[in-house]
Parts: structure tokens; sequence; C-alpha cells
């Protein structure tokens, strides 16, 4: 079976304020070599696992993080190392997220991404507003995503991603229209764009609690969403997930992968797992983690079991880069805990994911791969978000409505096992 891979780099220049992915501020030349030598190592260990010995990548992810904080001679060499250690299809799409900041416009970096076999680039833009860039904490300019744009066309990349956000504190309409006119004159292949969500851990959350972050009311962020979406839909995008826009052909073929909850692989420090097992994997079986003073600080001292061949398991690395490191480096698995994902809780996942997409679940392909119709399973809660205008059946597919797709949390919530 095809399996995906996703490849984490911690490294940042500073911290964003809304922002809860497993970053780090800063690093040194040493860090980032002692990283990427890790990542090798970790990576040839799983080559040789039953799980990846000869199966087909279809699509590769590195992300973070920033990966274009490493040296561009190091990121070449992560990507250049999946490539030769995993059976990445001809064609895969394989990319590489990226900050505009970040990126030496008359250099290298770009170009020796390119030449080790990245062929999709994914910039976070934001904003095209000077002071809605500085509220969030990038560190670019808006001269600096045009800049590296057409960088990363001059080094080769024609499959372009800009990750734009709304919903942003003293953000209006008539700001976020400008950003995406502005977007779109870049000439882009695929367009992300997100609500803000305020989560619970970062400086946003605080200044929320707090009552300082002066968040749109939710007219205008619906207002945001609605001119986004017409915007884009006339200048020739299709709408196929939630938040995510593309011109034909230039669908994330790595986001599908998540959505239609297939298998994939995480590697690196804090990535996550889903895979189904053909051999035992230490850390595994426990259903949650127990948390201790070792865990906080970044070790593995929790009660779990090794992993059973034929189940289905969601794990994850240890979450600091030094805790990753040192696993690796004393050639233990860097695998910290997870948990197995049951019948009952893959349909659930399946649903929660495949209803983010515009075309919804496959009635087939759930029949297909679980001997049972959705409505053998799910009958009564389907008809009930029918009646509600939440859900609708078309072309084989259950989906999510107009009015479903503003109130998605609500849908997906449903599907959550009882």
């Amino acid at each position: 079976m095809a399996v995906s891979l996703y490849i984490h780099i911690p490294y940042c220049v500073q911290k964003c304020g809304y922002c809860d992915f497993n970053s780090y501020a800063g690093s040194r030349p040493d860090e980032q070599e002692g990283y990427v030598r890790a990542l090798l190592r970790e990576m040839e260990r799983w080559a040789g696992r039953p799980e990846l010995a000869g199966q087909p990548v279809p699509t590769l992810f590195v992300g973070g993080g920033t990966p274009t904080m490493l040296e561009g001679r190091h990121l070449a060499a992560v990507i250049a190392g999946a490539r030769r250690l995993f059976a990445v299809a001809p064609g895969a799409e394989v990319t590489t997220e990226a900050n505009p900041g970040t990126i030496d416009f008359e250099g290298d970096k770009l170009k020796l991404a390119y030449e080790a076999g990245a062929n999709r680039i994914s910039f976070g833009v934001q904003a095209r507003q000077p002071h809605l860039l500085e509220r969030l904490g990038r560190i670019h300019t808006p001269d600096q995503v045009e800049k590296a744009v057409a960088a990363a066309r001059a080094a080769g990349f024609s499959n372009i991603n800009l990750d734009l956000m709304y919903g942003l504190p003293g953000q209006t309409p008539a700001e976020f229209r400008e950003t995406v006119d502005w977007a779109l004159g870049l000439g882009p292949t695929h367009i992300s764009a997100y609500s803000l969500i305020v989560e619970e851990g970062t400086p946003f959350y605080v200044d929320y609690d707090a009552g300082r972050l002066p968040l749109p009311p939710e007219e205008a962020e619906e207002e945001m969403f609605a001119e986004g979406k017409a915007m884009l839909e006339a200048a020739g995008f299709e709408h196929y997930e939630v938040s995510n826009f593309a011109r034909p052909g230039h669908r994330s073929r790595h986001n599908q992968v998540y959505w239609r909850n297939e298998p994939y692989l995480g590697l690196g420090c804090g990535a996550h797992s889903f895979l189904e097992l053909a051999a035992p994997l230490p850390n595994l079986g426990a259903p949650r983690p127990r948390l201790t003073a070792s865990r906080v600080q970044g070790g593995a001292a929790v009660e779990t079991a090794p992993g059973e061949p034929g189940q289905k398991y969601r794990f994850w690395n240890l979450k600091t880069p030094t805790a990753y490191r040192g696993a690796v480096e004393r050639s233990d698995w860097p695998v910290e805990a997870g948990e197995v994902i049951d019948r009952p809780g893959e349909m659930a996942e399946t649903m929660m994911l495949g209803l983010r997409l515009l075309e919804g679940v496959s009635e087939e392909r759930f029949l297909n791969r679980f001997g049972a119709t959705l409505d053998q399973v799910y009958g009564p809660k389907i008809e009930q978000l029918i009646v509600h205008n939440l859900l609708e059946r078309a072309d084989g597919h259950l989906r999510l409505t107009y009015r479903g797709l503003r109130l998605g949390n609500q849908v997906w919530q449903e599907f959550l096992q009882d």
C-alpha cells in the first residue's frame, strides 16, 4: 500500500503569536547539521522496515517550523535523502514549505531544493498589509513575498501555493479583499485561506483571555470567507476543501492523503504517523501517554507497550529536537507514544476528515474500505444532518452543504465515537 511521507523541520526565526505548531525560535549551524543527520538516520531505519520497504511514496511534504531556515545544502540533503531511501514514485508531489523572510533571493537555496527533487513550494504569506503581518509576528514584508515567488519561479518551481489568513485582529473585509487580489496577481497555482483559530497556550490566547485581542465580528469574518471564495472562483480556482482553492490539476495531493485518512509516516521531532504495523514498534499501545516530569522535559517515560502487527496506530515522535536527536543517536526509535485506531475510530476519522473535502465522502470508497454502507453505520445521524441542511447527497458522495461548510466543526463532531 502507498505511504506518504511528512518530514518536520522545527526551526523558525521567531515564534508567531498565533502558532501552536511544534517549532522553536533560532538554530545554530551545528544544531541544523545534527538535526539533519538524525533525520537521515531515522529515514534509514524506516526504509528497512516492511511498512515502507519497496512501498510507493506518492507524496512527500517538508513542513515545519520553517524548512527554509535550513541552509540550502541541508534542505537539499533532506529531500534527496528521502528520494534515495524510499520508493518515491515517478511524478510524486514533493512540497517544501517556505517563509518569504528566509529566502536568499539571489542565492541558491531554492535552486538546491528544486534540484534535489522538490517540485512544489508553499509560502506562508498570511496578509498583504504590513500592520497585520507585524501583529501576527511575521518576519517578512509584502515586497519579500513578491521577490520570493519570483525567486521560486527562477529556481524552476511552477507549482506554487500561498497561505492566506482571515479573521485577524483588526482586519477588515476590505483588507482581506486586497490581500486576495494581490495574491492572485502573483500567479499561484494554489491558495489556502485559513480563518484564525486562537489556540490555547499561544500568546494570542493570553491576549484573547485578557480581552486584548480585537477580533473581527462574526459577520465580518463571514463576509471575508464569502468574498474571498467568490474572488478565487471567479479567477478560475476550484474550491475543493474547506480552506483550499486550486487551479485545475493543482490540488494538494499530500493534504488529500490526510483528508482521505490514508497512511502516512511522519519523520522528525513531534511528527505524527498513521500506519498499519507489519512488525512491533516500541512505545505504542497505551490509550494515552501518562504525563510525567520527564515527558514535560522531553523524555519518553510513558506507560506504553510494543505495537501489535496488523493493527493500525496513530503515533508521534518525541517533541523537542534535543530529545529526538538523543534517541536517534542512541539508536532508539524516537517514538514517544501512540494509540490503536480501531475500526469504529477509523470510520469516524474517515468521516470527519473526508467531509472537509467539498466533494465529501465517497459512498463507494467507504463501502470498499469498511465493508458497510454509510447508512448502515451512520444512518440516523446522516438523516438528522440532512434535515438540518448541513449535509447532502450528490454524485455518490455525502458532502457538506454551503451552510454546513460554515458550521463544519459542529458537523464533524457528530461523527465522534459515543
